[in-house]
């Protein structure tokens, strides 16, 4: 293919004929129906055919138009699975690989942002791609060290693309928003959009994933590459052998999926709380489960691409654990009113406690349990209750507001249960909560400091399912 498209109706001019291909589509199908085809085939034919075209023009223009299929494919859990099949595939190559950039470019781009004798840096390059994402891609190659590396290469023209397909995409978000139920894609799109800078900044991406890498040195759980050199458009990290969930997701043993299932929710909550920053691209493409090191050894997950994250120096919020805590303990008032003290909701919308925590209670389900097991069984029931304009959860979601602040971790948030589903994982999510969630667990109260009221002498009152413990 020719290098990444780069002018806007060119880009404008491919992202048009998805809706007018599902429309174009839906037409053929009619008349296959009325040339005695039956309905289930023709149905089957038509999605597989929109799917092909989907992972067609997103993985060829790469830029927005891939990065939004990327955030798109960790949501397909919540498809029903006529729909979900046909889709499943197409989506999931969005997560590991796109048509490559022709060899000139990439060593163009080499020898601008590396110098004219870039190869004399390494023993060795291979020319072709081992991996395409949406702005990028990378090479595996050996540092005049004897390293192995991976040398990402920024695609010429990409935050010119990301910002023209992400423009065009919000366009027509309403046709695209029945591919994930309950779920609304335009302020996603806008959220892409807000991040385009920092994404393409190889710099900020260095500098968070060395402050990853420092501080998961040793895990027996996560593994960060380190970085080995950057500069602008080019940024060359520790290379990293391993699984791709993809192939995890679609192959992997249980004893598999459930060890990354556990280490993709601790990273989740952790990686906050040891160094002030969110991962905020959780999609199957950027992790890898990487075998023991030594026989019987525990698995490891590996983790790439840092390009966006959310800066959180205190952690995450220590509302949001609270706000679960007292969810899980049924304090419907409490948790009312901290959700109306974080905008969550307006001030001028008044609701009903009681429905908000019956609202807040299914989703919130695998925190409540010992273990939980996620699927896309699961994942359905939850976003059909919340799409299902006739449902109270329905309404009720209406007129919940998610502040800005909140975004991101949201998305994030969302977007890992989304994989975990998908690894149909059996998850102690509960613990990983109690380590590194702020506020999930109730802090006791120090010796020196009044007792509650109500509390006698000699008594400590601890909130949750400890409910008044005497101290010994």
């Amino acid at each position: 293919m020719s290098d990444l498209p780069r002018k806007a109706v060119t880009r404008t001019a491919k992202l048009a004929a998805l809706p007018l291909g599902f429309a174009g589509r839906a037409t053929w199908g009619l008349g296959k129906r009325i040339g005695g085809k039956s309905a289930e085939l023709v149905a089957r034919e038509l999605q597989q055919r929109t799917a092909d075209q989907l992972f067609k023009v997103l993985g060829e223009l790469k830029g927005g138009a891939m990065k939004f299929g990327q955030a798109l494919s960790v949501f397909e859990s919540a498809l029903p699975e006529e729909v979900a099949g046909p889709y499943r595939a197409a989506l999931t190559k969005l997560q590991e690989a796109a048509p490559p950039m022709p060899t000139r470019t990439v060593h163009a781009v080499l020898a601008e942002r590396m110098g004219p004798d870039w190869r004399e840096l390494f023993l060795e390059f291979d020319e072709k791609p081992a991996a395409a994402a949406s702005i990028g891609q990378v090479h595996r190659a050996i540092w005049h060290d004897g390293r192995e590396v991976a040398v990402k290469v920024q695609y010429p023209g990409a935050g010119e693309a990301l910002l023209s397909d992400l423009t065009q995409l919000s366009r027509f978000a309403r046709l695209l928003g029945p591919l994930i139920p309950g779920m609304d894609i335009k302020p996603l799109i806008a959220e892409l959009r807000d991040r385009v800078s920092e994404e393409l900044d190889y710099g900020l991406e260095a500098r968070a994933q060395r402050e990853h890498a420092a501080e998961f040195a040793g895990d027996e759980g996560v593994l960060v590459p380190d970085v080995v050199h950057q500069s602008d458009q080019v940024l060359v990290t520790e290379w990293m052998e391993g699984i791709p969930l993809s192939e995890v997701i679609s192959d992997g043993t249980p004893e598999q999926r459930d060890r990354a299932g556990q280490l993709l929710m601790r990273f989740l909550f952790s990686g906050p709380a040891r160094t002030g920053l969110l991962h905020a691209d959780p999609h199957p493409g950027n992790f890898r489960l990487l075998a023991p090191e030594k026989a019987g050894g525990p698995w490891r997950l590996g983790v790439l691409d840092f390009g966006t994250v959310d800066r959180l120096p205190g952690g995450l919020p220590a509302t949001i654990g609270a706000a679960l805590r007292m969810t899980i303990e049924g304090d419907a008032e409490a948790v009312y009113a901290m959700l109306r003290e974080e905008g969550f909701v307006k001030e001028s919308i008044d609701l009903d406690p009681d429905a908000v925590l019956d609202y807040l209670l299914p989703i919130i389900e695998p925190a409540q349990a010992e273990e939980f097991t996620f699927s896309r069984g699961w994942m359905r029931r939850q976003a059909a209750r919340i799409a299902d304009p006739r449902s109270p959860a329905h309404q009720l979601g209406k007129r919940l507001n998610l502040p800005p602040s909140y975004l991101l971790i949201h998305r994030v948030t969302l977007s890992t249960i989304g994989v975990l589903c998908q690894l149909e994982a059996t998850v102690r999510m509960r613990d990983e909560l109690e380590e590194w969630l702020p506020g999930f667990v109730a802090q006791l109260p120090h010796p020196a400091d009044p007792a509650p009221e109500g509390a006698a002498a000699g008594e400590t009152v601890v909130a949750g399912e400890a409910g008044v413990a005497e101290e010994a």
